[in-house]
């Protein structure tokens, strides 16, 4: 199953806490963008809360849902973060910490 560094934790949190979303039940939904030739970008959205079948990853207060088709992607894989100024730029890592895709 992803799991969730620390900074993405706080990153999450702190989106939602800021997003016109549910403070108590939002969170991050990520699903699969749209296919291109070099492959099908992840999706990261602020939403309410979870669709039907999504999985569900709570880890330090952070809700974050996984579309059923991106799910065996992601078991695996790091959710992680690096907190900007003006934003904040997410990193799905492998277990040992190499990059896989990055999103904003």
């Amino acid at each position: 199953m992803l799991t969730l560094t620390p900074v993405a934790a706080e990153a999450v949190r702190k989106l939602v806490e800021a997003a016109p979303v549910d403070d108590e039940d939002g969170g991050v939904r990520i699903t699969a963008g749209e296919t291109t030739p070099e492959g099908t970008p992840l999706q990261l959205t602020l939403v309410d809360g979870p669709e039907p079948a999504d999985e569900a990853v709570d880890e330090a207060g952070a809700h974050v849902w996984i579309e059923p088709s991106v799910a065996p992607f992601l078991e695996d894989k790091i959710l992680d973060a690096e907190l900007k100024d003006h934003g904040v730029t997410f990193a799905v890592r492998d277990q040992d910490g190499a990059p896989e895709m990055n999103g904003r």
